[in-house]
């Protein structure tokens, strides 16, 4: 039971302090193009495992790439990632993306997620700091067809795939996300 309680403290320890990150966009020149190459890589990863990805993107309003999130759990777990905006193919802005969650879950595992919206409306929400959910109950697997055969719900549409490890989880938690456009102005409430 101690040893539950240390891996517990040790995992939510470390989502408080992801969670509390000075800013979503990277404060060097090598961390943004680290980012930027991340976020390609992530992009060519949907688009082959879903050729209809990229027409999905074009059709959204805009979109948001979080190349590499970090998910750990023993008991008590979080997740943390950095990613970019863009509207049309137009790189517009950084974003993060923080979970917190309790339940039965145990591991770690990393994921590439892409949220999508569907208008300007859907965007704001976003952008102010006021959309928040579970991705794992809302989110689509990238597969073959997938995007096609996507609905927004209440404006929105996630995608993941998953890049490494290993997490069994009946979990509740939530994603919460912030935004800061290029010219390093954070838009949230």
């Amino acid at each position: 039971m101690k040893r539950f309680l240390a891996g517990a403290s040790v995992t939510l320890a470390a989502a408080i302090l992801a969670c509390c990150s000075s800013s979503p966009s990277p404060r060097t020149a090598n961390g943004q193009d680290s980012l930027n190459d991340e976020t390609q890589a992530a992009l060519n990863q949907f688009r082959q495992a879903d050729p209809s990805m990229q027409s999905f993107l074009n059709n959204s309003y805009s979109y948001v790439v979080f190349p590499n999130v970090k998910e750990g759990a023993v008991g008590v777990g979080g997740a943390y990632g950095k990613g970019q905006v863009f509207q049309g193919n137009r790189m517009i802005g950084y974003a993060d993306l923080s979970q917190a969650n309790i339940g039965v879950q145990l591991g770690g595992q990393s994921f590439a997620e892409i949220v999508a919206f569907q208008n300007a409306g859907a965007f704001d929400q976003f952008r102010n700091g006021q959309l928040s959910f579970d991705a794992r109950a809302s989110a689509v697997a990238a597969a073959a067809g997938a995007a096609s055969a996507a609905d927004y719900q209440k404006g929105v549409a996630v995608f993941t795939t998953a890049q490494s490890g290993l997490m069994v989880q009946a979990a509740i938690g939530g994603q919460k996300f912030r935004y800061e456009n290029t010219n390093g102005m954070a838009n949230e409430r």
